[in-house]
């Protein structure tokens, strides 16, 4: 009779990851096909996928609107990213995220600029100057003052929007 030390079943042969393991790799690999979805063709063009296949299931799942046909769907675009390096496309979307979130936080920066422009009238113009020494005083002036009368008149805030523009386009050079 073998000894109790002797004994070893098939589970404690193998080696490799465990089936909750593998599932939750699976699930992760189908979450990412899922965020790829959602992506437009010039994003997905700026990612490193170079399985046509995969690529074209992606953009057939963007017109399914069936629950259970997308699922399924979903869980192909699964299969397919097994057979891809997932690594370099996840940094690719975070880098893109990352580019996203800076854009929109400079956009609200501007945003608050020229709020507090407007807020502080003609002297608000010395808040864009400090900060672009370049700016041209007398166009900011003038649209400042010009959206003070657009406000006492009730009229729509287009010259705010002008001075949203230019401020934007001095960020820009």
């Amino acid at each position: 009779m073998p000894e109790p030390d002797d004994m070893t079943t098939p589970d404690d042969e193998w080696g490799g990851p465990s089936k909750s393991a593998l599932k939750r790799r699976m699930h992760a690999l189908q979450q990412l096909g899922e965020t790829l979805t959602g992506l437009s063709d010039k994003q997905l063009q700026q990612l490193p996928i170079d399985n046509e296949r995969l690529l074209q299931v992606v953009r057939e799942a963007r017109d399914i609107r069936s629950h259970s046909a997308k699922r399924r769907h979903l869980q192909l675009i699964g299969k397919l990213m097994r057979e891809v390096d997932p690594e370099p496309i996840e940094k690719a979307l975070q880098a893109m995220d990352r580019g996203h979130r800076e854009r929109t936080e400079a956009f609200h920066e501007l945003e608050l600029l020229r709020d507090a422009m407007l807020a502080a009238g003609p002297p608000g113009v010395e808040l864009a100057a400090a900060r672009w020494p370049q700016a041209d005083r007398q166009h900011l002036r003038q649209l400042i003052v010009q959206h003070q009368r657009e406000a006492q008149h009730g009229k729509p805030p287009a010259a705010s929007r002008k001075l949203f523009r230019y401020l934007r386009e001095l960020q820009e050079r």
